[in-house]
């Protein structure tokens, strides 16, 4: 009995060190991210985790694809393209912590009445967690990650340099990535340029962006873009 008991307690000092372990492995990740989110305010970001997946993928196709990306200054981003985001993405963007539970609450019940996932709640901050750092999977283990990089970009930045990081890391096409990349590409324009309704048609894109990159004369995107075109003008970006 005492040796099976001794081998008992072997098991649970085990058992105590391996979670000891996970919990250790589980805060030094959270310092990372920490540590990479301090760093975003005060530098531009090269690449994000869904730029580095996107171009993985193209380069299985042609060994030479890149990503095109352009860091734009906020104040050299047009007015009208933030509103045009925030009015699409995420109206109570300046009023919010993160998190719009409201908005997420909203999408459940959309959700429940059509049977199946079309809204998600996201916040810019939430979307932005997630572009930065994480991949498209969804579990909700990568949904309670996001969470807590969403609480730490809130504590960390400002929200205008959440929607600068935004507007600069957001897809916006097959291998277009960030507002000046994207003007280029379907307005040869720069960012700072953009006029109200090209503003809107940029920010109906975000849901399906590579989807809309291979269908630009959408009737549902032409109709988005004209919806968000009006929403605009009620919207103070920060």
């Amino acid at each position: 009995m005492a040796r099976a008991g001794g081998i008992g307690r072997r098991i649970g000092r085990g058992i105590g060190w391996l979670l000891l372990a996970a919990v250790v492995a589980v805060l030094l990740l959270q310092l990372w991210f920490l540590a990479h989110v301090v760093w975003f305010k005060y530098n531009a970001p090269t690449s994000t985790a869904f730029m580095r997946v996107q171009l993985a993928a193209l380069r299985e196709q042609d060994p030479k694809a890149e990503i095109r990306h352009t860091w734009t200054p906020y104040a050299r981003i047009s007015p009208h393209l933030k509103r045009a985001v925030i009015a699409a993405e995420d109206a109570n963007f300046t009023e919010h912590d993160g998190v719009d539970w409201e908005a997420i609450e909203r999408a459940h019940e959309r959700n429940q009445k059509r049977g199946k996932v079309t809204h998600g709640g996201s916040t810019i901050t939430m979307q932005l967690a997630k572009n930065l750092f994480l991949s498209g999977e969804r579990s909700y283990l990568r949904k309670a990650q996001e969470l807590v990089i969403t609480f730490m970009l809130e504590a960390v930045l400002s929200k205008e340099r959440i929607l600068e990081l935004y507007l600069n890391v957001a897809e916006w096409g097959t291998g277009v990535f960030g507002c000046e990349a994207a003007a280029q590409r379907w307005f040869r324009s720069s960012a700072e340029r953009l006029g109200p309704s090209q503003a809107a048609r940029l920010a109906a894109m975000l849901p399906r962006p590579r989807y809309y990159d291979r269908n630009p004369g959408s009737a549902t995107l032409a109709r988005r873009a004209e919806t968000i075109q009006r929403w605009m003008g009620g919207i103070a970006p920060p």
